[in-house]
């Protein structure tokens, strides 16, 4: 029978039970692949109850450094009968179907292309272990032990990382090594040599990191002055403030009294919560919040207010599958017009969309400088994907000599030279930004009023139709201003070489990267371009404008970029073609590239063929 065989590029998928602390166990396996020198990517796949339902953990291991899902499972780790029989079905012609064989498996498991590794999990702890939750614990830390004799891994990575994992719980050492030795020695003696995947010691991994999305933007804000969080918990969102807040407890103590300088208040909706980063930021503080679809839904009003007031604010978004509650513990691109003409009435707002963790960590730092430089809401558009899940990163550089930009603020002594008189919405520099100042900059100038209604330069409440469309007019000059200020697109080439393109953006990226190496291979060229940030800049507009035809791949429905693209930029719609995924799995690379082959067979589009990309495909 055929079987897999391949070093350092592998699907491994565990199947499990949410609650029983698997979650631990697989995280140490993809944990040691990093230690290995190895790049890998985990994704957990979690239900939204606290505990008994199916989870999921997919770890993708490739030293080619490809991070997205690519679709398919090569050795399938199955400890959940409730999912057995699809779990079963998932394993790749020639894969590996590792199981509890405690008990036989259920008739109809008949495949004959698949190797089924059975080792008695169940049996192994009752041997072993009298407590039923040890029992429950050590099950996972067996399998474990069995994967790295079966994928030939260095024992010692396993030791030295529970070692480091239960450093000061030094009790825990011991038994969670021996759980370790009890599957790596079951499987030496049963199956010695079944399994043709391997996960060999590289140098790949130098200056890299592993770390969640969430906790990134948590350190960015850290980083970039922020000191205020208003917030109310929303999955997958709520991380973001509790990282922010155990880097505060690191970082934001006074050395000399003790005291906090920082502050974490937790509103009764999302509305206040927004509220408060409004007030925060209007006060001259960095302040900033963090939510998911539900909770943009309700900040939209003062979202509203920020744009129209001009006052600076930072939102995290971590979006995931709505509308409505929808499925709150799985994954989506989902918010992009919500967030991006979030609020009643004419209001654009710019987003940042980072793609990996050290963008999480860059483009937060940059949404405040962003925020403050323009005087409007900035939003990061993160997803549960990239928050949640640990990945390999470039490591999180700061430039300690950064200045914060803290925008046009008049300072009591530049209040005093002025002579001519200050206006808070005066467009002084034809940049649509105008001047502000902090409350109690002056005793006796700079002080103006915030309101949400119609005001005129001065910022006098006015209902003169001039005075508003005045407003209007300025904020829209504001908007070109932030086209030249926000982070530019990423092109995958340094200068375009086919007539197909293929725009991308957020944790879309990874897997589309590998889908245009896939694409190369076989003997077609396509150009790509990462976006990440809205308002697009000409860079965006040149790429479309010089292909014939421009996938644009997201994980929603409804191809809210395409239409995003559509509607500020006036592309022709047919000239667009979506890859849509929507189902809350991260979207896959083998998917991308289906999709991009049967839209070319269909218009006859052919991608321009390169020598190179001929000898390979």
């Amino acid at each position: 029978m055929r079987r897999i065989e391949a070093v350092n590029d592998l699907v491994i998928k565990f199947a499990n039970i949410n609650g029983t602390g698997s979650a631990s166990a697989n995280n140490m396996f993809a944990k040691a692949v990093f230690r290995l020198g190895v790049p890998v990517c985990a994704k957990n796949i979690f239900p939204s109850n606290i505990q008994g339902l199916p989870t999921w953990y997919e770890v993708r291991v490739n030293e080619k450094g490809y991070l997205g899902r690519r679709g398919g499972v090569d050795l399938m780790v199955a400890t959940n009968g409730q999912t057995m029989k699809d779990d079963y079905h998932e394993v790749l012609s020639g894969g590996y179907f590792f199981y509890d064989s405690s008990k036989p498996l259920p008739p109809g498991f008949k495949r004959d292309d698949i190797h089924c590794i059975g080792i008695p999990l169940t049996q192994i702890t009752i041997q072993e272990y009298s407590d039923p939750r040890q029992r429950q614990l050590f099950k996972n830390i067996i399998y474990v032990g069995a994967l790295a004799y079966l994928l030939d891994m260095e024992f010692e990575v396993f030791k030295d990382g529970v070692k480091a994992q239960f450093k000061g719980k030094e009790k825990l050492i011991t038994p969670n090594i021996h759980a370790l030795e009890l599957g790596y020695q079951y499987a030496q003696q049963h199956y010695p040599d079944v399994c043709g995947l391997s996960i060999q010691r590289r140098d790949l991994n130098e200056d890299k990191i592993l770390i969640d999305g969430n906790s990134a933007t948590g350190l960015g804000a850290l980083y970039a002055g922020a000191t205020v969080a208003g917030w109310y918990p929303i999955t997958p969102s709520t991380s973001v403030v509790e990282a922010f807040e155990k880097y505060c407890k690191r970082m934001r103590i006074d050395p000399a009294d003790g005291r906090k300088n920082y502050a974490i208040l937790q509103a009764e909706d999302e509305l206040a919560a927004m509220g408060m980063v409004i007030g925060a930021n209007w006060n001259g503080a960095r302040a900033f919040t963090a939510t998911s679809g539900p909770g943009v839904s309700l900040m939209s009003e003062f979202l509203g207010l920020a744009y129209f007031a001009e006052i600076p604010a930072v939102l995290v978004d971590v979006q995931r599958a709505g509308p409505s509650t929808g499925m709150p513990t799985r994954t989506q691109q989902s918010d992009v017009l919500a967030a991006a003409y979030a609020s009643h009435g004419d209001t654009r707002h710019v987003l940042l969309i980072p793609s990996d963790p050290k963008e999480c960590f860059d483009l937060t730092a940059d949404a405040f400088d962003l925020a403050e430089s323009l005087q409007t809401p900035v939003i990061i558009l993160s997803d549960l994907d990239l928050g949640m899940n640990d990945t390999i990163s470039d490591s999180l550089e700061w430039d300690d000599g950064r200045q914060y930009k803290r925008g046009k603020v008049l300072s009591a002594e530049e209040l005093d030279n002025m002579t001519a008189r200050w206006g808070r919405y005066k467009d002084v520099d034809n940049d649509g930004v105008g001047y502000r100042t902090y409350p109690g900059t002056h005793p006796t100038k700079g002080s103006f009023f915030t309101r949400g209604s119609s005001h005129d330069e001065y910022a006098a409440y006015t209902e003169s139709s001039e005075a508003y469309v005045r407003s209007m007019e300025r904020l829209d000059k504001k908007w070109e201003t932030a086209k030249t200020m926000v982070p530019a697109p990423i092109a995958n080439q340094s200068k375009n070489q086919s007539k197909v393109g293929v725009l991308f953006y957020g944790t879309s990226t990874h897997a589309t990267l590998e889908a245009i190496d896939q694409m190369k291979q076989q003997g077609a060229i396509v150009d790509g371009l990462q976006l990440r940030a809205f308002p697009f800049n000409k860079d965006v507009e040149a790429f479309i404008d010089s292909h014939e035809q421009v996938f644009v791949v997201e994980q929603n429905r409804d191809a809210q970029m395409k239409t995003l693209l559509i509607n500020e930029l006036q592309t022709q719609p047919q000239k667009l073609l979506s890859i849509l995924n929507y189902d809350g799995m991260p979207i896959t690379a083998d998917f991308i590239t289906e999709c991009m082959q049967q839209a070319l067979t269909q218009l006859k589009v052919t991608p321009l063929h390169s020598d190179t990309a001929k000898r390979r495909g």
